[in-house]
């Protein structure tokens, strides 16, 4: 990680970010802890885990929240993406909201860390290949957007897009993990 300016960017950002709760603290520590020893933690190359992205995007009353129904997950999901090898993770989560919805207006509320979560991914098949269970360490950035932007379906990762009230969403997913752990903390969060 020495010398890598925008690594060590990222690695403040973690660490300078106040967790919200036990959760957050934990994964915090083991982020910092992985980065320090891995540094391909940016890539898919580390099997074991690796980093990726996501933006909860709200509209601009912060009454609802976009989602994506997501193939792999059978589930109405937030959107992201992995960071592939780029430290600026809020442009990799923009850039994710762009592709996977169409929303092309939407605006970083903050270039600060929204929220940060260790992820668990079971092993599926992925373009024809088997992706082995790994860990996600995952950083959320928020986003407000235009409700009213034509929304689009990236057909290779989702079925559908939608706008949900923040209870609606809540109900929608079917990750009871997700709802509980990440969703609830970012509803509170937004409000």
């Amino acid at each position: 990680m020495e010398g890598d300016f925008e690594m060590m960017k990222l690695y403040e950002q973690i660490k300078n970010y106040i967790p919200a709760n036990e959760q957050e603290q934990n994964d915090k520590e083991q982020m910092l802890q992985f980065m320090q020893v891995n540094d391909n933690c940016l890539t898919r190359e580390n099997t074991v885990a690796h980093f990726t992205t996501s933006i909860w995007t709200v509209n601009k009353e912060r009454t609802k929240t976009l989602m994506v129904y997501h193939n792999i997950y059978n589930s109405w999901s937030w959107i992201g993406g992995h960071a592939d090898g780029v430290e600026n993770l809020a442009e990799v989560a923009l850039r994710e909201l762009q592709e996977e919805t169409g929303v092309k207006n939407a605006r970083l509320v903050s270039d600060e860390i929204f929220s940060i979560e260790t992820l668990t991914v079971d092993g599926h098949i992925k373009k024809g290949k088997y992706v082995p269970c790994h860990l996600h360490f995952n950083v959320t950035y928020l986003a407000e957007a235009d409700e009213e932007e034509v929304l689009v379906v990236k057909e290779d990762e989702n079925q559908a897009v939608k706008w949900f009230s923040f209870e609606e969403a809540l109900k929608a997913s079917t990750e009871p993990w997700m709802v509980e752990h990440v969703y609830k903390k970012l509803v509170e969060k937004s409000r």
